[in-house]
Parts: C-alpha cells; sequence; structure tokens
C-alpha cells in the first residue's frame, strides 16, 4: 500500500506541473530527430566521404599544402619555442617510442606528444599557410595524420590516398565551420581560429582515418569543442605557437577518446536555444547540414578556393605592406642591392586594416615583429625583401631600421577592411626634398588569388627543409608527396621525415 500511495502522488506532481514547463517539454519534442541534425550530419560525411571523391584540383592543391607544411615544420623544428616544447614533452610525460619528430633522428614521442610538438613547429614561425575565413588549416591536421598513421601497424599503414582523404576532410571541416559566421570572415578579435576549427578538424581527419561510423565521427566532434579555443592576447608570444600544437593533439585525443565509445553533446554542432555549443566561439554562428556525398560527387571548398602560402614567416597581413614597401625600395634604388637610407625619409606612411594586434610600432621581439606592420613595412623598404633572416636578433637590431621606425604613420582608411580577401596594403614615403614615392599592393604573390608557382613553393621548402635535413632526404621528400596519392602505403613518407 504504502509503494501504491508513492506512485500515485508523483503522477500526480506531473499533472500539476507549471503550463511553462509543460511548454517547454512539448518544444523539447519538436527537436529534430538525431539523424537530421547538423552534427549528425557531419558525422555522416566524415564516414561515407571516399577517396574518389577527390577530384584532381583538390588532390594537387593539398599535396601542395603537405609539402609546405612539412618543410615550414622542419625549419620550425629549429626554433627555441620548438625546443622548449619538446623537453616538457620529454621530461614531463612517460616516454613514447611510436611517432616520429619533425627533423630529429632517433626521438620518437607518443602519438599525442609527437602531434603536439610537431603542431608547435609548423606555426612556431607563423610561416604555415593561410586561408579565408581566416584559420591556419594544415598545421592542426597534417601533423595529427602523420602521428597516427606511425600508430597503426605496419602491416595496416593507410594508403597515400586515404591520408590525402583523411587530410581533405580535416581542411574541409574548418572551412565549413567558418562559412557559418560573418565574423570570421575578418581577422579575428576573441579566439584564434586554428585553436578552434583547428582541432574539429584535426579530429575529423582522424576519425576519418580510423573509419569510425556517423555516430562516432559526431562524437569525436563533439569531444573536439570541449578541448578547443585558444585568446587573441597571446598571439605575438611564444605561446602562439601552441595553439597549432594543441589543436592537432587534442583533435587526435577527441577521435581516440571517441573510438572508445566515449559519448558528447550529439548537437554540438546545431543551434539550441539557450545552450551554446559551437556557437561559443561565434556569436553569428549559423549553422547548416554538410550534404552527405553518397554516390554523388562532393564539392570540396578547396577545389573552390585555393590556399595562401607565405613567401616570409609572419602573419599574413604583413605580406601586403611588404610588397608595397619593396615597390617604394625599387623605385628608390632600382634593380640590384641597395638601401633606402633613413636620411632620405622625412615621413612614412601605411595605409592599413585597423587590426591592434598587428599594429607593433616598436616590436621587442621577433614573434611581436612577425605580427608589426611597421617593422615588415621599414624592413622591406630598407631591403627590398623580407625573408627568415630579417627576424634574427642582428637584423631587428640595426639602426637603420629603428630610425625608420620612428618616421612611421598609421591610416585606416574605410575601403580597408580586416579581411584577407578584401584588403590592401599602402605605404606612401615622404622624402626630405618633399617628393612622395608610393606603392601599393592589392594582392601579393602567395594570395589564393595569386598562388605561388610550383618552382616557387619547391624554393621555398628546400630553402626550409634543408635547415633540417639533408638535401638527398629533401629532394626524396618532394617526390614522395609528388606521387603521394600513388602510394600503397605511407611508410615511405613517415620515413623521410626525421
Amino acid at each position: 500500500m504504502q509503494l501504491g500511495r508513492t506512485r500515485c502522488l508523483s503522477e500526480c506532481r506531473i499533472l500539476l506541473l507549471p503550463p511553462e514547463f509543460q511548454r517547454s517539454s512539448r518544444d523539447l519534442l519538436k527537436q529534430p530527430a538525431p539523424e537530421d541534425t547538423v552534427t549528425a550530419s557531419f558525422g555522416k560525411f566524415i564516414s561515407e566521404i571516399k577517396p574518389q571523391h577527390l577530384s584532381p584540383v583538390v588532390l594537387h592543391r593539398s599535396k601542395r599544402m603537405v609539402l609546405d607544411s612539412i618543410g615550414v615544420g622542419l625549419i620550425g623544428s629549429t626554433t627555441d619555442v620548438f625546443e622548449l616544447a619538446l623537453q616538457h614533452c620529454q621530461n614531463m610525460y612517460a616516454p613514447g617510442d611510436t611517432s616520429s619528430v619533425y627533423g630529429h633522428r632517433g626521438i620518437r614521442l607518443s602519438p599525442i606528444l609527437a602531434a603536439f610538438v610537431n603542431g608547435v613547429a609548423t606555426h612556431s614561425m607563423d610561416f604555415d599557410d593561410t586561408w579565408h575565413p581566416a584559420t591556419h588549416p594544415s598545421g592542426a591536421v597534417l601533423p595529427a595524420v602523420l602521428a597516427l598513421s606511425d600508430m597503426m601497424p605496419a602491416n595496416n599503414k593507410p594508403s597515400g590516398l586515404d591520408f590525402l582523404l583523411a587530410f581533405n576532410v580535416g581542411i574541409e571541416i574548418q572551412g565549413r565551420l567558418l562559412r557559418f559566421s560573418n565574423e570570421a570572415h575578418n581577422i579575428p578579435k576573441r579566439f584564434h581560429p586554428p585553436s578552434v576549427v583547428g582541432t574539429m578538424g584535426s579530429a575529423a581527419a582522424c576519425a576519418c582515418l580510423l573509419s569510425l561510423d556517423p555516430i562516432q565521427s559526431s562524437h569525436a566532434l563533439a569531444i573536439a569543442a570541449s578541448l578547443a579555443g585558444a585568446p587573441m592576447a597571446n598571439a605575438a608570444t611564444q605561446s602562439k605557437p601552441l595553439h597549432i600544437g594543441n589543436a592537432s593533439r587534442l583533435g587526435l585525443e577527441a577521435a581516440l577518446l571517441a573510438s572508445r565509445g566515449l559519448e558528447a553533446s550529439p548537437l554540438v554542432l546545431d543551434a539550441v536555444a539557450g545552450v551554446a555549443g559551437f556557437s561559443a566561439f561565434y556569436e553569428d554562428y549559423v549553422p547548416q547540414p554538410l550534404q552527405s556525398p553518397g554516390n554523388d560527387s562532393h564539392m570540396f571548398l578547396l577545389e573552390e578556393q585555393d590556399i595562401g602560402f607565405k613567401r616570409f614567416p609572419a602573419h599574413l597581413g604583413m605580406h601586403w605592406v611588404a610588397d608595397a614597401a619593396a615597390s617604394v625600395h625599387k623605385v628608390l634604388v632600382g634593380v640590384g642591392p641597395g638601401t633606402v637610407s633613413p636620411a632620405q625619409v622625412e615621413d612614412i606612411l601605411l595605409r592599413v586594416p585597423k587590426s591592434k594586434y598587428i599594429n607593433r610600432p616598436f616590436p621587442e621581439s621577433e614573434h611581436e615583429a612577425r605580427h608589426s606592420f611597421q617593422f615588415n613595412a621599414c624592413t622591406a623598404l630598407l631591403d627590398g625583401e623580407v625573408t627568415v633572416q630579417s627576424f634574427t636578433p642582428a637584423a631587428m637590431s640595426r639602426p637603420d631600421l629603428h630610425a625608420l621606425l620612428s618616421r612611421v604613420r598609421l591610416e585606416h582608411p574605410n575601403d580597408n577592411p580586416a579581411n584577407f580577401n578584401r584588403m590592401y596594403g599602402e605605404v606612401q614615403l615622404t622624402l626630405v626634398g618633399g617628393d612622395t614615392v608610393k606603392g601599393r599592393c592589392n594582392t601579393f604573390y602567395g594570395h589564393w588569388r595569386n598562388p605561388l608557382s610550383n618552382d616557387s613553393l619547391r624554393k621555398k621548402f628546400r630553402s626550409n627543409a634543408e635547415v633540417a635535413l639533408p638535401s638527398e632526404k629533401v629532394e626524396r621528400l618532394i617526390e614522395v608527396v609528388e606521387d603521394l596519392d600513388q602510394l600503397r602505403d605511407c611508410r615511405n613518407l613517415l620515413s623521410q621525415l626525421q
């Protein structure tokens, strides 16, 4: 009798709940079925995409990205910030001997830590590729895919084509998520994009390589969302490369956790009133489902828009002012060696977008210099170009450079937005005699609208990779990446990285 009365009272309480609760309960019933959610559509895409969906254009462009990313990772493995990250992993974690480390023969780490340090290397000089809406897509994905491939048994390594498919899935997911926000199209102010969408892209790529089913792939994305995000305040510091390293390793970790059965929100990519999912990173986030490829072809975003490759290691915005300043240098000095003397210059006016974190009048470190309109413009005025050597202590401390920096003013025209697809750079010199010389760059060489030629990309790769590897290995890497879609397994690629 007692049990019966309790059950009756419970039923009565349900009937007497307030009307507003009853309304919210009805609203919950109207939510889409799990298989109809945006999150589910992304998981299904990751699980169902096949190598045959990679067009010749996508294969060509993604192999260029792989080659460039390996090159900047190799030169990045010689930097102080990489060495700090490597020592941390070697000293603070249990040893592992599974996955290789860029440019360091005989050093191996666990897959998670290898993805981390190689991601740090890739962004340690801000030399890695850039896309639009703004992010660094390859550095967050490639180290994770390489580490996971190292982790797989020798008799079950992915083919080169499967490797490229996973890489392209990681790039595609980043691009799709960024296109759900207008805010994301502009130079960021709050979150560093690779730490957000890069983590998701790494998780997607690894889920693809692990052949996770649609539900597991969705969970991998949702787990990654809980591990994502880094503030822009750490731009121009040694901590910024950690954003890429963490995106790579945490995405890999999310996929591995999902493969073990760990679950997360089935609505993390959906717009749910009153509950922030991925919208926590972008306030104007409006998601759309990702169409599953099925038997039809899939148009990858990389087919529609190429990638931007940097000619020198600095924030992408620096490339406009450097090219504009180099054109002024050419007018003043002519063709051939020579420098612009500060004694010639009365005033330097830069017309650039308004973006606080890349407005650094007197940078005090190489990382600040890589994020300084003023430094890169004045370096190009002096030397006619900006190079890897421009950020060495000797180059940064030159009296002539500091004299030019003291003459710089900035203007932010209304027609020059902080947007990598629409901005320009303009440099105007007023000389001591009163004459003015002006240079302007609307699209620098290396931008997705004006991509590097294969010869230029290989020249950059050789210059970077030969800092860490013997020249014969560098040439072999070029050959292996070029033929990657033809390789039966990717062991040949993995063996060349040390």
